[in-house]
């Protein structure tokens, strides 16, 4: 999505080779236009696939989920990370370790709200370690529903999150995928990708 990728080059705070901040315009505060368009995207990819829900992990993910499910037209689901005292029905639950918080927590959505009638794209802000995304995974499997695909918005494919998405079976659509990045620098996939084709068009040559 070229408009996601300039917005990351313009507005993204690259702290070290691995922490992308993009909290003035993704996560903290959001630009809805942007976010808006994002959830068209992903209507667009998973467009013809019958989904009847979206599935998504608070917080960071849930205006895209959001966006995603008004473009759509189908309900959303955020699994939450503290069961409230309202939320005394069944649940179907997993295990994630947050890289940026250093944390480990139970997610969890109500059985009420995922069925195996249901055809699920899970959608989240970023993949990286894969950790989030593969917890969700659980719960879909865990609920008999068809999981269709995820959709991220920026994934760091320098880490491991996609492979151990991949070696489950599952089908990954990023917006943005980030071959590498540095303090003032960053290269996308398809920009690496290129490179490495002049690279051997210019060897062919000589």
């Amino acid at each position: 999505m070229e408009k996601l990728e300039k917005r990351i080059r313009e507005d993204g705070l690259i702290l070290s080779e691995k922490v992308l901040k993009v909290d003035s315009f993704l996560n903290h505060q959001v630009d809805t236009r942007l976010a808006l368009e994002i959830g068209q995207e992903f209507a667009r990819i998973f467009a013809g696939r019958g989904i009847t829900k979206i599935l998504t992990i608070e917080a960071s993910g849930i205006q895209f989920a959001m966006a995603a499910g008004i473009a759509m037209d189908v309900p959303f689901i955020y699994a939450k990370k503290k069961k409230a005292v309202t939320l005394t029905e069944k649940l179907y639950s997993s295990e994630v370790v947050s890289f940026t918080r250093g944390e480990t927590y139970q997610v969890s959505i109500s059985q009420s709200y995922l069925s195996p009638e249901d055809r699920v794209i899970i959608v989240d802000d970023f993949l990286a370690t894969g950790a989030a995304l593969i917890g969700l995974v659980d719960i879909v499997k865990q609920s008999g529903a068809q999981l269709c695909g995820v959709g991220c918005v920026i994934e760091k494919s320098f880490q491991e999150g996609r492979g151990l998405l991949e070696a489950m079976g599952v089908e990954i659509h990023s917006l943005a995928r980030i071959a590498s990045m540095k303090p003032g620098e960053v290269t996308y996939v398809h920009e690496a990708e290129a490179a490495i084709t002049a690279r051997g068009e210019e060897g062919a040559h000589v």
